[in-house]
């Protein structure tokens, strides 16, 4: 299901990193994520309330460069 918050996500497995695009423009690495957190996001219902219930406020993140 899209998303109307987020335009785009890719794990990165070897680094557990999460990249999260959002339709703003704005991207952001997350992490130390855990692949299965990134898979159950992957499968929920809105990426968006899972982004917030799940990843923001669990893990580090940084704002990546425009």
């Amino acid at each position: 299901m899209p998303s109307s918050v987020i335009a785009a996500m890719h794990y990165e497995p070897a680094a557990k990193t999460l990249l999260v695009r959002y339709l703003s423009g704005a991207s952001y690495i997350y992490k130390n994520v855990p692949e299965e957190v990134y898979e159950e996001m992957k499968g929920a219902f809105s990426k968006g309330t899972f982004l917030n219930k799940r990843i923001k406020g669990h893990y580090k993140f940084e704002k990546c460069a425009s």
